[in-house]
Formats: C-alpha cells, sequence, structure tokens
C-alpha cells in the first residue's frame, strides 16, 4: 500500500497473478526492476547470475516455474544446482503465485549447511540465537540471561547481544567478555556484538576477539547508504574478519540481518513492493557467503505488516526466498506491541517455519527483548519445536550439552544439576 502498488480488491489480486505467470524469467534478467546504472544492487545481481544454472529453465515463465517448483522433479539437489540461476525478484515472483503450504513445502526441501564452530542448517536439526540484551550493557544483566539461555539448549547459531550504544569500548568488552565464557566453558559456538560494520573493523583493528561481523543490510544501495554501508565496504569487512581465522570448522564469518519494509522506510524502494526489496537484499548476503542470515520479520511495526496474518505470510515467503537463493536462513518470530498480532500468532508461525525447514530462530528470556522492546521467541519456545517436531540442536553443540549434562543423549532437558552450578557462578564472577 505504502508504495503504491497493492491490489485494492481480491479480484484485482487475482487478476495480477494470471498476468504475472505469464512473465517470461529471461524479462527479468533483460529488463531491471531497478535500473543497472542506478544501483550497486542490481549490478551484482546481474554481474554475478550463473547463467549455466538458468539455462534449464531459461524458457519457463514465472508460472510455470511455479509448477516446476512443486513437481516432484524439485527436489533438493535440483534446487542446491538453480539457487546460482535465480535472481531476487524471480523468486519473489514465484512466490506471490504459491501458497503458505507450498512456501512451506519447497522450502523444506532445501538444505544449505555453513560452519564456524559448528555446524548448521542440516536437515533435522533446528538452532537458536541466544538473545541476552539489556537495556544498559550490564554485563552481570547479560551474564545472568546468557546462563538462563544455556540452560536451555539455546546458543547453537550464536550468542549475539545487540548493543544498547555502539560505542567502542562497550562493544569491545561485552565481546571479550562473550569470548572468555565461550573459551572456559569450551562451547561449540560463535560469538557476536551485532554493532555497526565499522564498530567491529575497528575492533578487528585492535585484535579483539571478533567470530562474526554483523550488518544490517537492504535491497537497494539507497537502502544500504541509510545503513551507512556499501558493498566495497562489506568486502573489506568480509575479507578483515576472515584474515583472524577463528573458524574451527569452517570460515562463514558474516551475519546479516533484514527485514520488510527497510527499504520502504528509507524512501529507497524504486516504486518496488516491500517483498521484491527484500529478496534483493539476499542477493547481497549470498555475495559473502554468510554463516547466518535471518528476516527480523515483524520487527518494523504495523504501518508495514500490520497484523499477525500479513507477519506470517511475510515470514514464510522470506524463508522461501532466502532458501531457494541458497542462504542459511532463520527468522526472527516477533511482532511489536502496536502491531494486530500476539503471541498465539507467534506460536503458529514458530510451528510452520519448524516444518518449512528454518535454519534457526530466536532464543530470549521470557520471549520479551528488555533493551529492543519487541515479543519474539523465547528458551521454552525453541524446546517446544524440537520437542514436537524430532529436531536436534546442532550436532557438536548437542553433545557440549550432553557433556554438560544439561540435555541427555536424546536431547531432552534434564533437571539442574553441577552444570546449573557452574554456569550460575558467572554473574557474580562479573560483579
Amino acid at each position: 500500500v505504502l508504495a503504491g502498488v497493492a491490489a485494492a480488491t481480491y479480484e484485482e489480486r487475482v487478476a495480477a497473478q494470471y498476468a504475472l505467470a505469464d512473465v517470461p524469467l529471461r524479462t527479468f534478467l533483460h529488463e531491471p526492476l531497478v535500473p543497472y546504472e542506478q544501483d550497486e544492487v542490481t549490478r551484482l545481481i546481474l554481474d554475478t547470475h550463473d547463467a549455466a544454472a538458468f539455462a534449464g529453465i531459461a524458457h519457463f515463465t514465472v508460472g510455470q516455474l511455479r509448477d516446476y517448483l512443486v513437481s516432484d522433479a524439485a527436489d533438493g539437489a535440483a534446487l542446491a544446482a538453480l539457487a546460482p540461476g535465480l535472481t531476487p525478484e524471480i523468486v519473489a515472483a514465484v512466490s506471490k503465485l504459491l501458497r503458505n503450504q507450498e512456501l512451506i513445502a519447497v522450502a523444506r526441501r532445501v538444505e544449505v549447511i555453513t560452519r564456524f564452530r559448528n555446524t548448521l542448517g542440516l536437515r533435522g536439526h533446528l538452532a537458536t540465537r541466544l538473545q541476552p540484551n539489556h537495556p544498559t550493557d550490564d554485563l552481570r544483566g547479560i551474564a545472568a540471561s546468557l546462563v538462563d539461555g544455556l540452560l536451555y539448549g539455546s546458543g547453537d547459531a550464536v550468542i549475539g547481544i545487540n548493543p544498547a550504544t555502539d560505542n567502542l569500548h562497550t562493544t569491545g568488552d561485552l565481546l571479550r567478555m562473550l569470548d572468555a565464557v565461550r573459551a572456559q566453558y569450551a562451547i561449540p559456538t560463535q560469538t557476536c556484538v551485532l554493532c555497526h560494520v565499522t564498530t567491529t573493523m575497528q575492533l578487528i583493528a585492535q585484535k579483539a576477539p571478533v567470530d562474526l561481523t554483523f550488518q544490517s543490510i537492504g535491497g537497494t544501495e539507497a537502502t544500504n547508504k541509510s545503513f551507512g554501508v556499501s558493498l566495497s565496504l562489506l568486502q573489506e569487512a568480509y575479507e578483515a574478519t576472515r584474515s583472524l581465522n577463528r573458524g574451527t570448522l569452517g570460515q562463514n564469518v558474516m551475519y546479516f540481518e533484514t527485514g520488510q519494509g527497510s527499504s520502504l522506510s528509507a524512501n529507497a524502494h524504486h516504486g518496488l513492493d516491500q517483498q521484491t526489496c527484500e529478496a534483493r537484499a539476499y542477493a547481497v548476503a549470498r555475495h559473502y557467503q554468510p554463516l547466518l542470515v535471518n528476516t527480523v520479520v515483524g520487527f518494523i511495526g504495523p504501518e508495514y505488516l500490520y497484523d499477525g496474518k500479513q507477519i506470517i505470510r511475510a515470514a514464510l515467503e522470506d524463508h522461501f526466498c532466502g532458501k531457494l537463493l541458497g542462504l542459511p536462513m532463520g527468522v526472527d518470530v516477533c511482532y511489536t506491541n502496536h502491531a494486530e498480532a500476539d503471541q498465539d500468532d507467534m506460536d503458529t508461525l514458530l510451528t510452520v517455519l519448524g516444518v518449512a525447514g528454518c535454519s534457526y530462530i530466536m532464543g530470549i528470556p521470557g520471549a520479551d527483548d528488555i533493551m529492543l522492546g519487541y515479543q519474539s521467541t523465547s528458551f521454552h519456545d525453541a524446546l517446544y519445536l524440537r520437542r514436537v517436531l524430532g529436531l536436534r540442536p546442532a550436532p557438536e553443540f548437542a553433545a557440549w550439552l550432553a557433556q554438560q549434562g544439561i540435555f541427555d543423549e536424546k536431547g531432552r532437558q534434564l533437571p539442574p544439576s553441577g552444570a546449573a552450578g557452574r554456569l550460575g557462578a558467572l554473574p557474580q564472577m562479573l560483579a
């Protein structure tokens, strides 16, 4: 609606779907939606497009691609081979022709595996980001949430803090604290302070223990400019982080967050709908071989996703598009307090994302982020999803949980024991 491209009626929407279904896929390569000369994201998409991977579907229309994706021929191996030949505009277009169940079924076939200190994205596994944010970046408060999360089996995707301030000294202290805890308890995971990429680069120059470089990104050059980044800056950060060689199993070192509405809110959408802009952000992420990518689906607010139904649909679209483009896709299952949504909507979304093979979700004490002021998923929510769908944490992390007496060999949470005492001493140690 804000972009001026919404259908006014259901009949108009169906007519648009019919018209979209007849568009040849080659059109998206020959007629860029954002001009090549004006936008470096468009140039990245077209200059890195794999024509050989695209050749098998080059004669398709969007509707024919839809029919192929829902067929048995489009198995995991076929979709992995196809990914380099797909552009964000193509996957955004075909997602508009799919029902929710089809978005789930197709995404579930795709397995995208990444590695740093553990292995993420394996079929049958669900990871979590342990998000121990604190409104004043208090180390003891963060440590208390950190202990809570670890005792619920959270943190295999990353232990990641959104700092209350981007101050270099504070972010450095947070990073060193996280790394000290990880090293002391030999936790097979990675840590990250989600500050601006330029702050992380300063920390790298100071030889701080940086595992991952984080940045929020968008789908147009102007959107990324509003975030204070460019593709060349991201490339510099990528190379600097890899040069540290801190990964033990792999060198996927980037962590990106996205969200529908960021280009619209920055007036940087070039007349495109917010979901197509979102998919274009995935092309940016894909270029840097990230360990983690997640859409923060309901965070921007009801101006962009009004209610629970829209948030659920957007999350399924984002997850589908990211997986189809070959990304290790997670979702922050979330909403703001002024949206027409509640925790029941998030339970529904959490469950269908688990069925769809989502790589990871967030783990936040009580599902309530007291620093960012929004509602997400709790440590208990991850336990629920793993239990009902038979999912496990990352294998290396699962082994650590068993060694510590936190989970048993079957992945079930054990009553508090010696591990609780050892980990529980952390806040006092930081006093």
